[in-house]
């Protein structure tokens, strides 16, 4: 049967028709709002309800399935119930706008969040969910955060006061909310007709002013409501229908300020709203997925959270309970999203519950091996480093630890004690706990490193980090002490090379100056230097051979040597530093040890080259020098920065290995100070050898890096008084290649050099008594080597006059160049005169000698290029012999002043021909005469 009939049916109740008489009809309506209902509809009585509560059903249907979920836990049930609470809501946004934000909304909205916030701080909670449930806890925790924002204030009110909130839900809930079921429609009706008739007297008199606007408000919501229910559900469209009469009393019901106040509170929220939720976003995006961040807190009294706790109430507290919780802690431990910073709290929290309970030394032990563990895993990454307040809990850690293993000398540790066999509860038997003490204190020393290497050097934060080496060298020497009674050999010798590695770099003040005879100015500093311990040098003595008698690696044993030949070196004992070097062979496998010990090779080279260099042993200095300064790389070989280098030789993720392997800046040693010994080594050594094979057309270089500054020199067009610490070298070494020590000797030492350089040594003013001796001795001969040809014969009173040198020194000299055969001349005793043998060849001697040496290089070089093509050696002169002419005699100039190259020389050419000078003619000097160039070839090997 059609509803829509013109006639009203006698079985309508009285109520919709007196609905009738009561509101008046809207124009333009082509249909009666009256319903016939057929004989079989009779006995049930049809409830009529508007949009609003339609929409309101649906939200309260939807709020009690997700508080049902809540009951249980079930969040991915939560998680889909409240997306599609949205979507509901959504779809009332017109009513929510008219009417406001229903409580019983904001209630769950605030309850929700409270709840999730809950679950998500219970951790046991957490572990025991399902991977489903787990990630729907974090979805919708998410969700629920971002969804909040837009209702803040209204949360907040809530918060503030939730009885009242409560209270008007269950005074509003007929009205918002309608029936909870079509079954009770009577029960409906008669709440709505008390409500209706306790709140009709209140807008009474406000009704017939704005009766008009309201009905027509009414109407237009209901127009608006039919064509929005009509794309949903046809069955809605016909309940809209019918409750265009029944419904009209609740206009009565209304609160027609409601909406404004609505919308008046809405305009408010939305002028902070834009300022706070840009502020939250970006604090959201900054923190919301760190743990342990920060977090947003509202003004006024300041809220204390509860600790999680521990135990439950009346747990009894013993070992196995204890410890069964340090391992619930501990399974957290390395997995995503653990906040390390309360699991450490935790830990802190169960120690101080185990001494409460005096549960024994042993798991208060076991639960500080953890706590240290956990400050060291705080950093995951492994190049950063431990932040102050983190470093300083870990030395009180361990400080506390060695506490309680000095005052019980019946708790034992070890990696070897298996966790099954531990014996943690107090009882007759010693406690056994598993761990290494040692290994806890190697860790916290590479850490103290790390900071170190990440401390701008200049700053004095670094100086107040380095104040910790006093604490660090303290807990290394408690665990020396210790592991010396209970540990092991092996474990000895680490602990020992860690104690080495603290003291080999560090230059004894105070044992120097006992060792001079100086006492103290005071008297503190008197009885300070008699109550201190033994020297340095005893302490690195007694530890390194320790290690040498019982190390069992070659790692260990090798960086004790190196650090002892160190320590040695920067005290000058230059003889004990050398002969340990030499005894060691260090030198012939150095190449395979690992970088941090190669590193350590090269300081210690180094080192030893500079005590050469105060000794007075310039030759050796040279020598041990030359390798870290010819490659131009000393800064990286001794770990002290990295140079700048293409990224095809080095990627990010070798520079981030190769900076690890830095050496802390205390511990550098000065690049100048270096380069400048070396370069006056250099001079000492090759200004002399340049003047005595000035003629020599096949001169090798002593030090390349020295002939470079020299041609940097030569090229400058325009002199200036030296600047640098090169240019003061370069321009002494000129000085000294015309004999001119004076000058030579102002260029070398002079406030600026002293500055830079020789104040830097210890003994600073014999470093520069020993230079001024070897710049006289070096200035002589080179005079004697450049100007010897000019002279007859000379005095030597007269060269002592000139380069202030006692004459024993000047007839030492001499005679030394005299039996070298660098100098062709004879000493005079009774007249104390140095008489010289002209057997200077002339420059047609000169030149022919250089013409032999080019023709032989030319033979040489033709000799290659044709065994290129053949594929036989030296088949030109002797093709019958075996490989070729490689004879044994070779290519000699000269027995004493030839190149004596034992293989591959020019011997089989003609018999009266050229072999190495003609036979009769001009070998390496007239036989019987000037035989010059032994001096290269008699000390070649000393270079």
């Amino acid at each position: 049967m059609s509803r829509f009939f013109a006639t009203g049916s006698d079985s309508e109740s009285e109520e919709s028709s007196s609905a009738d008489e009561i509101t008046p009809k809207a124009p333009g309506t082509t249909f009666k709002q009256s319903l016939l209902l057929s004989d079989d509809e009779e006995d049930t009585k049809r409830v009529v309800r508007s949009a609003k509560d339609k929409r309101f059903e649906e939200l309260t249907n939807l709020i009690k399935t997700i508080r049902n979920a809540m009951k249980i836990r079930d969040m991915a049930k939560c998680l889909e119930e409240f997306e599609q609470l949205c979507r509901a809501f959504l779809k009332s946004k017109n009513i929510v706008d008219k009417e406001g934000v229903p409580s019983f909304y904001i209630r769950l909205l605030a309850d929700l969040e409270d709840y999730l916030n809950q679950l998500w701080e219970d951790k046991e909670g957490k572990k025991k969910m399902n991977k489903n449930n787990a990630k729907a806890l974090s979805t919708l925790r998410q969700k629920i955060r971002k969804y909040n924002r837009d209702y803040e204030t209204e949360i907040a009110a809530y918060k503030e006061n939730p009885q009242e909130s409560a209270d008007e839900e269950e005074e509003k809930g007929p009205e918002d909310s309608g029936s909870s079921s079509d079954s009770d429609g009577e029960e409906g009706e008669g709440v709505s007709a008390k409500s209706f008739l306790k709140k009709k007297p209140e807008p009474s008199s406000e009704a017939k002013g704005s009766g008009d606007e309201s009905s027509s408000s009414d109407d237009d919501e209901d127009d608006e409501d039919w064509g929005s229910d009509t794309v949903d559900s046809g069955s809605e469209s016909s309940d809209e229908g019918e409750g265009k009469s029944a419904s009209l009393a609740m206009v009565f019901l209304k609160k027609t300020q409601a909406p404004e106040k609505s919308s008046e509170k809405i305009g408010k929220k939305k002028k902070p709203k834009k300022k706070e939720r840009l502020e939250e976003e970006a604090e959201e995006e900054g923190g919301e997925e760190v743990e342990g961040g920060w977090e947003k807190v509202k003004g006024g009294v300041p809220l204390v959270k509860e600790k999680p706790k521990m135990f439950a109430k009346g747990t009894e507290i013993n070992t196995a309970v204890v410890v069964k919780k340090l391992n619930e802690i501990l399974q957290a431990r390395g997995k995503k999203g653990t906040d390390r910073a309360a699991q450490i709290e935790l830990l802190h929290a169960l120690s101080a519950i185990a001494s409460e309970n005096n549960l024994g030394q042993g798991i208060l032990v076991k639960i500080r091996f953890n706590i240290i563990a956990s400050l060291y895993d705080y950093n995951p990454n492994l190049a950063a480093f431990m932040k102050a307040d983190m470093w300083k809990k870990c030395l009180e850690c361990i400080e506390e630890l060695l506490d309680i293993l000095f005052d019980n000398n019946n708790i034992f540790i070890g990696e070897n004690i298996a966790e099954d066999s531990e014996n943690l509860a107090i009882s007759d038997q010693p406690f056994r706990v598993r761990g290494c003490i040692l290994t806890l204190v190697e860790r916290m020393d590479e850490e103290f490193t790390k900071i170190m290497q990440n401390t701008d050097p200049h700053s004095q934060e670094y100086v107040d980090n380095l104040k910790d080496e006093g604490r660090v060298c303290g807990i290394i020497d408690r665990l020396l002490n210790y592991l010396e009674t209970k540990g092991s050999t092996e474990e000895i010798c680490r602990v020992y090379l860690r104690r080495i590695m603290h003291t080999y770099y560090k230059f004894d003040y105070k044992a120097h100056r006992r060792s001079l005879g100086l006492q103290g100015e005071s008297k503190s500093e008197q009885d300070q230097e008699e109550s201190e311990g033994e020297d340095s040098a005893v302490i690195m003595d007694r530890l390194c051979k320790f290690i040498y008698a019982k190390d069992r690696t070659d790692r260990i044993r090798t960086c004790a040597i190196l650090c002892h030949i160190y320590h040695h070196a920067l005290h000058s004992r230059w003889y004990q530093a050398r002969d340990l070097m030499l005894m060691s062979h260090l030198q012939d496998n150095i190449q395979h040890a690992d970088p941090p010990v190669q590193i350590l090779y090269n300081r210690t080279m180094v080192q030893l080259g500079i005590c050469a260099f105060r000794q007075g042993m310039i030759k050796d200095a040279h020598n041990a020098l030359l390798d870290i300064q010819s490659s131009g790389r000393a800064k990286e070989l001794l770990g002290q920065g990295l140079l700048m280098r293409n990224m095809q030789e080095r990627n990010a993720e070798q520079e981030k290995i190769e900076k690890r392997r830095q050496v802390p800046f205390h511990m550098h040693i000065n690049l100048e100070l270096l380069e400048c010994v070396y370069l006056v080594s250099a001079m000492l050594l090759e200004i002399p050898y340049m003047a005595a094979h000035e003629f020599d057309a096949r001169r090798r270089m002593i030090s390349k890096q020295f002939h470079h500054q020299l041609r940097v020199g030569e090229r400058q067009p325009l002199l200036g008084p030296p600047e640098s610490m090169r240019e003061h070298v370069v321009a002494a070494s000129k000085a000294m290649k015309m004999g001119d020590w004076r000058t030579c000797h102002s260029f070398i030492i002079n406030e600026k050099m002293n500055s830079k350089v020789w104040d830097l040594f210890p003994e600073t003013q014999r470093v520069r008594e020993m230079l001024v001796r070897k710049i006289q001795e070096e200035s002589l001969r080179t005079y004697l080597f450049t100007y010897s040809s000019v002279y007859d014969s000379i005095s030597m009173e007269t060269l002592s006059e000139m380069f202030e040198l006692e004459i024993p020194t000047v007839h030492s000299i001499i005679s030394k160049m005299i039996i070298n055969e660098e100098l062709m001349a004879s000493l005079d005793q009774p007249t104390q005169t140095v008489v010289m043998h002209r057997t200077e060849p002339t420059s047609l001697q000169n030149m022919a000698l250089q013409l032999a040496e080019k023709l032989g290089s030319l033979v040489e070089n033709n000799e290659r290029v044709f065994d290129l093509k053949q594929g036989v050696y030296g088949g030109y002169f002797n093709r019958d012999q075996k490989g070729g002419y490689q004879q044994k005699q070779s290519y000699q100039r000269d027995q004493k002043g030839g190149y004596q190259q034992k293989q591959g020389g020019y011997q089989g050419g003609y018999q009266g021909g050229y072999q190495g000078g003609y036979q009769g003619g001009y070998q390496g000097g007239y036989q019987g005469g000037y035989q010059r160039g032994g001096y290269r070839n008699q000390n070649q090997s000393n270079y």
